[in-house]
């Protein structure tokens, strides 16, 4: 009965959040149109839409521990499911977000995932691709906003740690700026086409300074992206 019961919780939320999600990427290609302004705040709408359908449909409580930081810095997030990616707009002001390449060709979303301000990754594309990307991360910061990746490079079963992909390093070398690891464990709860009623945690890690040899920076985000682990 319980599995019936988180089924159909599941399916009222994807029917409510995505049915949502279409009418806010209508909204978001008219802002960009005709008030570009507008955007940030349809975009930050999607984030609460998606943490009301996450807490009051599928029955998932959603748990801070620790202050988030705001302004530019580099925020290292740990990646179990989508939960994470979607909640980011509500979490930070106006993150700059690198998301991969292929979910800026979304009609109509990528477009104004550009306008917004995320930050394409395209890994195997070649030096120039890397330079475009660096400069438009370096940008963001100019303009006081915070920068959000997920150093494992995509979503990872629940209780795993693999190694930050190399380009982490790299960033923060060039970017020069201080890194929050942020450790979240949301696999168990919405990682399933089933989602399960729980919890999910973000546990907001000590701010790591800049400047750090490649393998202390990469050893102290990996452990505090892993502290819900266990």
């Amino acid at each position: 009965m319980s599995w019936l019961l988180a089924a159909l919780r599941s399916l009222a939320f994807y029917v409510l959040f995505y049915g949502g999600s279409a009418l806010l990427v209508s909204a978001s290609v008219i802002a960009v149109i005709a008030r570009p302004r507008a955007l940030r705040g349809v975009v930050a709408t999607w984030g609460d839409w998606h943490l009301w359908c996450t807490q009051n449909l599928l029955g998932i409580k959603v748990v801070l521990d620790g202050v988030l930081p705001q302004g530019p810095v580099l925020i290292a997030v740990k990646h179990e499911s989508f939960f994470e990616a979607i909640d980011t707009p509500r979490l930070f002001t106006d993150p700059a977000v690198f998301a991969k390449q292929e979910l800026f060709r979304i009609p109509g979303w990528g477009y104004s995932a550009l306008v917004y301000g995320l930050i394409p990754v395209a890994r195997d594309e070649g030096a120039k691709t890397l330079r475009q990307m660096l400069a438009l991360a370096k940008q963001r910061v100019e303009e006081g906003r915070p920068l959000v990746i997920f150093p494992e490079g995509t979503r990872v079963a629940v209780g795993t740690k693999p190694p930050l992909q190399a380009g982490f390093a790299g960033l923060y070398k060039l970017l020069r700026l201080p890194v929050v690891p942020i450790a979240v464990d949301s696999g168990r709860a919405y990682h399933h086409v089933v989602k399960r009623p729980g919890q999910i945690t973000y546990k907001v890690g000590e701010m790591i300074p800049a400047g750090l040899p490649r393998e202390e920076v990469e050893a102290r985000v990996h452990d505090a992206i892993n502290v819900l682990n266990g």
